[in-house]
């Protein structure tokens, strides 16, 4: 709806200008400062200016009022052009707020936790967002492809490894060995440990078999993690090994050392990443002529922004803030455009429980499961206050509070507004084609704003994903279920003599909810269950 009044207005005053949406929507659906802006120019005052702009809207189709407002020029929308939009919405509801195809392509590489235990709650808030800025990119018209980086080399795997083979000798060997402290902690070591003595023959179990268990053990992981993902509705499209790089790391030093990206000092192999505004200099390969991490995650960049797509996109946990400009130093050494990588911080999750700190699972070791609190209060609950605030910001939520079934639960308060919708058409004994040919023009002020709001949901996801802002979908869902508990609640609608004009009305708020809620992987309650 936005871009189409844009468009009307340019078409209109033959400018560039700014459209801004108003908050008091009593006051003007659209504004334009353009008037601000000519002052200067046309050496008039601002009021006088749009004064005469808004004279050219007269008898405008696509406008109720059109007037000057301290030197702003307000639109308020016609009621016979929402109603067109509304038809259009309501008789093609799979396509409402759909973009067209778009140029642009993305690679997101998200979650890459390492497949060394269950993912945790804090892995959780990155798989959600990425999931949903996939389905509102898709939405909207974007190729966007997804993929997880599997770390399946270097010590932690084999500490993985390490870890299952002494809990095996310690549970079914009756070794009295001393279990390491710095292996991996938890009874799911227990059970990959119990698993591999049921897989493997006895005699596999000695020293020289430590990284074969350690590569079944990775595997098993990796199943785990992949289930996690999908009770939380999340699906990746393409899983790439670290190890399938490793033969790439020559030809990536030697294109390095071309562009004097690297150095060797004191044994090491260095990154010249200062240069490029890091605070110092990173070693990529070490004395003994193993590569670091880091040299790991280049040869994978390298890849990545070697696919042609036009924007790579990361999702890191907030830990690997320093890692950014090291990564963006190497991408230009390389001779890419590091504009084209963005790197998007997850902030770190506190977790509630009737306000005290939420206790670790013994089965997770140290932290809490994912699937603990998914199993606690459902993937809705849990996707829907993840998206709830803006991701690079410190979350903390008590999962009781996401259990109430009051209006204090924005979940709670924006399905039950779905709901009574659908409860109303179920009272009335009517169905969305039954009210096609009803119309907005018995409808007050408070309504057709409304329906203005709805239909303005498609400027809302265009400018969430743009901005890389998901909050501001839940922000607009909350507001939309306030303004329609509100409307709902003084006015009647069986019965009335413009039931099928509030039905409508109804109808298209429903479908901007359920739009959204699918957009952000939740399910649309038809009726609440207590």
């Amino acid at each position: 709806m936005k871009e189409l009044i844009f468009e009307e207005i340019k078409k209109i005053l033959k400018r560039d200008f700014i459209l801004e949406n108003p908050k008091d929507k009593n006051l003007a659906h659209f504004a334009t400062p353009l008037a601000f802006t000519l002052a200067k120019e046309l050496k008039k005052a601002p009021l006088l200016i749009a004064q005469e702009l808004a004279e050219k809207f007269q008898n405008n189709a696509c406008f109720e009022k059109v007037e000057a407002v301290k030197g702003y020029l307000n639109f308020k929308i016609s009621k016979d052009f929402l109603n067109t939009l509304a038809n259009s919405a309501l008789k093609e509801p799979q396509n409402f707020t759909k973009g067209k195809k778009q140029k642009q392509s993305f690679l997101l590489e998200y979650v890459s936790a390492n497949p060394t235990g269950p993912l945790h709650i804090g892995h959780a808030r990155g798989a959600i967002f990425g999931d949903t800025l996939a389905r509102l990119a898709r939405h909207l018209g974007f190729k966007f492809d997804t993929e997880y980086y599997i770390n399946d080399a270097g010590n932690q795997i084999h500490l993985l490894g390490l870890s299952v083979f002494y809990k095996v000798k310690i549970l079914h060997f009756k070794q009295n060995l001393e279990y390491p402290q710095d292996c991996y902690q938890g009874e799911y070591i227990e059970d990959l440990a119990q698993e591999a003595f049921l897989h493997f023959d006895k005699d596999f179990f000695k020293e020289e078999n430590i990284n074969l268990l350690a590569d079944w053990a990775k595997d098993k992981m990796l199943e785990v993690i992949v289930k996690n993902l999908e009770q939380a509705r999340i699906k990746i499209e393409n899983y790439v090994s670290e190890k399938s790089y490793y033969n790439a790391l020559d030809s990536t030093l030697q294109i390095l050392k071309k562009h004097k990206g690297i150095y060797e000092k004191e044994g090491k192999i260095w990154l010249a990443s200062s240069q490029k505004g890091d605070e110092k200099d990173r070693v990529i390969v070490r004395e003994n002529g193993s590569g670091t991490y880091l040299a790991a995650d280049i040869v994978y960049h390298k890849d990545k922004m070697s696919r042609a797509y036009d924007k790579c996109l990361n999702i890191w946990g907030a830990d690997h803030h320093g890692y950014i400009l090291r990564m963006k130093a190497a991408m230009e050494f390389l001779g890419f455009d590091s504009h084209k990588l963005e790197i998007i911080l997850a902030q770190m999750v506190s977790l509630l429980k009737d306000g005290q700190p939420y206790k670790m699972s013994k089965r997770a070791g140290n932290f809490i499961l994912m699937s603990e609190i998914l199993d606690e209060i459902g993937a809705d609950a849990l996707r829907f206050i993840f998206l709830s605030k803006k991701c690079d910001t410190h979350l903390e939520f008590d999962i009781n509070d996401l259990k109430k079934q009051d209006n204090s639960n924005p979940i709670f308060y924006i399905n039950y507004a779905y709901a009574r919708i659908n409860q109303v058409f179920v009272k009335a004994n009517k169905n969305i084609k039954d009210i096609t040919q009803a119309n907005f023009d018995s409808l007050s002020d408070e309504g057709i704003n409304l329906a203005f709001e709805s239909l303005n949901l498609e400027s809302v996801l265009k400018d969430a994903f743009e901005t890389r802002a998901l909050h501001k979908i839940t922000d607009y869902l909350k507001n939309l279920a306030t303004n329609f508990h509100k409307f709902y609640n003084e006015n009647r609608v069986i019965g009335a003599n413009n039931e099928e004009d509030l039905l409508k009305l109804f109808a298209l708020v429903a479908l901007s909810i359920e739009t959204s809620f699918k957009l952000m992987g939740l399910q649309a309650k038809k009726k609440m269950e207590h």
